[in-house]
């Protein structure tokens, strides 16, 4: 039974390639537009468009291409066809969309480690590239005029397949050298006012080298915190001089400004790693950019003025112009966006302050007078989204066990699906929270980096997840097994702690939000960010794992809600109120044995600590634990009042 009428089909068969090649075309647009507009907004409309056109467009190109391949004819009557001539010579065209855009070569850090399988994709593709250029091949102008397009083509795949090399989590750490760039093209380092050579001892300073406008300092003192961030992500430790450094650039920044400086920082980061950063800003990236700029340019000026036009078809002839125009416009847009991004503010700044070579000079004061006016239109002041989004494993697990989440949203797949297109977002400023953040991290900051303290007990006080909480509290000061508690685990359980807290707090003051201490609310906000991180941005956290354990308290969670509506026959258990009561009376009689314990532990469990509880130990239950540690916070308060 034929589907499809033979009319439809055989227009299908006659316009294949041409649709197929004008949507690889299309969502190269999409891509070079708004490829790097998800690093700026949180809208869940950009992330959709981005993942489809970035999951498409090599599927797309790689289709029309291997269609191009199969529908060529023999190679002796193929280039006395019109039609099979001009098509061939999109095969190129279709080698520049598969090597992207330059906004973005990567959706997620899992695409960077796919590099190899890109390397190899490269090498068949440019085949069947090379392919149908040979079997096109002629004495007209069509011919040689592929050729430059070609080179273009194998210049971008093979930009792509670097840039996502280099990002990969092993040559990521490759190619890092043994210390931080000092960056004294931008910077130097003083001690009050006297300017200091780099690698002298003593407290320096990071301020911007003299000559730079006042409006770039934040820009050249976020790329020397870049160079150091590098080292911290690829896991490698700084020395003390330069983590003192950091702290000299961010301790007497505002708020506002340091929050600024920290988005430019990670701005550089992200196209490090999601873009061709890598290697566009660098001298033989703007070579290869010149090279594909003029390459297209002259291709079209020679597609108009010397290719007879009249022997092909106007549909085809339409489509290679469009080709043409559009490999033109992407590349000047490219190139744009190339002096107007931060990196070629970053190049001016360093041309300008070569002095020395008339020529950079020149070049600096042409480039500065069209990069000033007009370098706020891209960045802008908006470095972010301005918002941070919100998970609640107590709040998620209720919605679990209502009825509405039955049927299609029980699977796995559309469940997450759901709950991430309709995830709770807040202001980032929300009850002065970057005030709060900001000034926290400049009082520990100068307990951390004072001359006095040792690199055992700054690694320590780095790695207390809590424990400064319980010492604050005097309720379990001897429990030192917090520190040696897995990073993840210690998420779980303070979230855990942190809501009961919260939903407590609330269900006192009537359920009257505005009653609340704003630290309060504070420390809800930032638990659930910590959260959200955990679910939905796992990658961005240490390596461990972490959705394992978040699964493991999921189930564990929805059971107890279930088993509490099932004896109670309350069909409305909807309320975070009533669910954090239901986790402290379902573990009421574990709780109240595990405090015992802890209460009458002797002198030598308190020198261990609580690792010498058997039950405690052997027992991996994070929700558990979390009620745990709320019940000995609540019980020392309560004594304290």
């Amino acid at each position: 039974m034929q589907v499809f009428p033979e009319r439809i089909i055989n227009l299908w068969n006659k316009f294949e390639v041409r649709v197929i090649v004008l949507l690889s075309l299309v969502l190269q647009i999409i891509l070079i537009i708004l490829g790097d507009r998800r690093k700026l907004t949180a809208r869940f409309w950009i992330r959709i468009i981005v993942w489809s056109a970035y999951l498409s467009a090599d599927w797309v190109a790689t289709v029309a291409l291997g269609n191009l391949a199969s529908s060529i004819g023999d190679f002796k009557d193929s280039i006395h066809v019109p039609n099979n001539a001009l098509q061939e010579f999109w095969a190129p065209f279709l080698l520049l969309h598969l090597g992207g855009p330059d906004t973005i070569t990567a959706y997620s850090l899992e695409d960077n480690e796919l590099w190899l399988r890109h390397f190899i994709v490269l090498i068949i593709q440019v085949g069947v590239a090379f392919y149908v250029f040979l079997r096109s091949w002629g004495n007209t102008a069509l011919t040689f005029l592929t050729i430059p397009i070609f080179i273009s083509g194998i210049i971008k795949y093979g930009e792509r397949t670097y840039a996502l090399m280099s990002s990969s989590s092993e040559h990521f750490k490759d190619f890092l050298p043994s210390s931080p760039d000092s960056c004294q093209d931008f910077v130097k380092y003083s001690r009050g006012e006297r300017v200091i050579e780099s690698g002298e001892s003593g407290e320096e300073t990071v301020i911007p080298q003299d000559g730079i406008h006042t409006e770039d300092h934040n820009l050249v003192l976020a790329y020397f915190l870049f160079i150091r961030t590098k080292f911290f992500f690829a896991e490698r430790t700084l020395n003390t001089n330069e983590q003192k450094r950091i702290y000299s650039i961010i301790k007497n920044k505002p708020t506002a400004e340091a929050f600024k400086l920290v988005a430019v920082e990670l701005g550089f980061m992200y196209d490090m790693l999601y873009t061709k950063a890598t290697i566009v800003y660098s001298r033989l990236g703007i070579v290869f950019r010149c090279i594909t700029f003029f390459s297209s340019v002259c291709s079209l000026v020679v597609f108009s003025t010397i290719i007879d036009t009249h022997v092909y078809p106007l549909v085809d002839i339409s489509i290679t112009y469009l080709l043409l125009v559009g490999a033109v416009l992407l590349e000047l847009y490219a190139l744009i966006l190339l002096f107007l991004s931060d990196w070629g503010k970053l190049w001016l700044i360093k041309l300008k302050k070569a002095q020395h070579n008339p020529i950079s000079k020149t070049l600096a004061n042409l480039f500065w007078k069209f990069s000033s006016h007009s370098h706020s239109l891209l960045t802008g002041n908006k470095r972010w989204s301005e918002s941070i989004g919100q998970y609640s494993i107590l709040s998620s697990c209720i919605k679990d066990v209502q009825p509405a989440s039955f049927g299609v949203q029980k699977l796995p797949f559309i469940r997450k699906w759901l709950k991430n297109m309709y995830l709770t977002r807040v202001d980032a400023n929300v009850d002065h929270l970057q005030e709060t953040i900001v000034e926290y991290l400049k009082e520990q900051g100068s307990k951390v980096n004072k001359d006095d303290v040792s690199n055992h007990e700054r690694n320590i006080f780095l790695t207390r997840k809590g424990y400064s909480v319980a010492k604050e509290r005097h309720s379990f000061e001897e429990a030192r097994f917090i520190i040696n508690i897995e990073f993840v685990d210690s998420v779980i359980i303070w979230h855990i702690v942190t809501d009961i807290c919260y939903y407590g707090d609330l269900d006192d003051k009537h359920g009257d939000v505005t009653k609340l201490d704003p630290k309060c609310k504070i420390g809800k906000c930032l638990s659930d960010y910590m959260c959200y991180l955990l679910v939905f941005r796992l990658s961005m956290l240490p390596k461990g794992i972490g959705e394992v354990r978040y699964k493991e308290t999921c189930a564990e969670v929805t059971t107890l809600f279930k088993q509490k509506r099932d004896i109670d026959h309350d069909t409305d258990i909807c309320s975070e109120s009533k669910a954090y009561k239901a986790l402290l009376q379902m573990y009421e009689e574990v709780l109240n044995h595990w405090i015992k314990n802890f209460e009458n532990r002797t002198e030598d469990e308190e020198v261990s600590g609580a690792e010498d509880f058997a039950d405690m130990k052997g027992n991996q239950s994070l929700l558990k634990h979390g009620c745990f540690f709320y019940r000995l916070l609540q019980s020392k308060v309560g004594d304290d009042n």
